[in-house]
């Protein structure tokens, strides 16, 4: 296939397809695949929704690399000296940030409470204020976009630097990636339009009135940049012969460790990073409207996909093993 029927095939296909904006893959190394549609070039960021949450993990795993975090069995409060813990609740002390990681944190809430937290002073806080419960630490899988800010608010404590200044530092100047600016508290509004919007975006990640950067969301990259960092969890954690994170970070944070549901397409999930099948070198961090980094280690190759917010889209991965791997081979 080539760009004119990826593009075909993209705009008169079954739908599914029609709000992807770029596609970038890098095969054995090298650049394979660059697409671009919707008045996307090459270098435009999109916003790629709970990617995010994958790159926390990265930067969660540089921080254990260099002694900021003593490991992921750490406990939550040890990095939070003065938070005061509310009144009854024990359940807190317990929470590790393997919790947080695998997404496991007990937290005292049915759904989301996405008005108290994003109208709050202090997103970390208000997500700290809502970990933990009379439940205990039951193991079960609860998927929590606001309850990953706590790990935003954990680079910062135990490095000293902004979440954003760490990322900036450790991780996307050491790949190539155009530094990435604070997109700043907005209004309500600001924040939906900040979700929804189609257009070509410049780099930036949200942040909450204290500065602090959306874990759980909020941060914009080309398909160039996912699939470089694709590309540097496929060489085990190296770039262009940079250590950019250790190895036994990465091999534990795409490890296969807990069987999803359905609703999460019967994958396996490790650190914020989920792996579609077992023992076939492919794991991938996934984000609403089908935005993705997709890793084969079998086939060598890392690809990024950037689309704009469609409901019920979840992951590229048919469309990528079906349509994009041929085009590099």
């Amino acid at each position: 296939m080539n760009d004119k029927g990826l593009r075909e095939l993209i705009e008169n296909g079954r739908g599914n397809e029609s709000n992807i904006c770029q596609i970038y893959a890098f095969k054995d190394g090298e650049p394979a695949l660059s697409f671009c549609r919707s008045g996307f070039k090459e270098d435009d960021a999109m916003h790629v929704m709970s990617v995010t949450k994958g790159i926390m993990a990265l930067l969660e795993g540089i921080a254990e690399d260099n002694g900021f975090i003593s490991g992921a069995d750490c406990k939550v409060l040890d990095l939070f000296p003065d938070y005061t813990v509310k009144r009854c609740e024990k359940t807190i002390y317990d929470v590790t940030l393997k919790h947080l990681l695998t997404m496991t944190a007990p937290y005292k809430y049915r759904s989301e409470p996405w008005t108290k937290i994003c109208t709050s002073d202090d997103w970390t806080k208000a997500a700290l204020d809502l970990l933990g419960g009379r439940s205990g630490i039951t193991g079960e899988f609860k998927y929590a976009t606001l309850g990953i800010q706590i790990l935003s608010g954990v680079i910062e404590k135990a490095s000293g630097m902004t979440c954003l200044e760490f990322a900036n530092k450790y991780l996307f100047k050491p790949l190539g990636i155009q530094e990435i600016s604070s997109h700043g508290d907005s209004s309500k509004e600001d924040q939906f339009d900040y979700l929804m919007n189609k257009a070509p975006r410049k780099h930036e990640w949200y942040t909450d009135p204290q500065g602090t950067v959306t874990a759980g969301w909020g941060l914009t990259l080309s398909a160039r940049d996912m699939a470089g960092i694709g590309q540097m969890v496929l060489s085990g954690g190296e770039y262009e012969g940079k250590r950019i994170i250790s190895e036994a970070r990465i091999n534990e944070i795409t490890s296969p460790m807990q069987k999803l549901p359905k609703t999460f397409g019967n994958m396996y999930y490790g650190y914020l990073w989920y792996t579609p099948r077992k023992g076939d070198g492919v794991c991938a961090a996934i984000g609403d409207g089908g935005n993705m980094i997709y890793v084969n280690r079998d086939k060598n190759i890392s690809v990024g996909v950037t689309g704009t917010f469609k409901p019920r889209i979840f992951d590229r991965l048919e469309f990528i093993e079906k349509n994009i791997i041929p085009m590099t081979d």
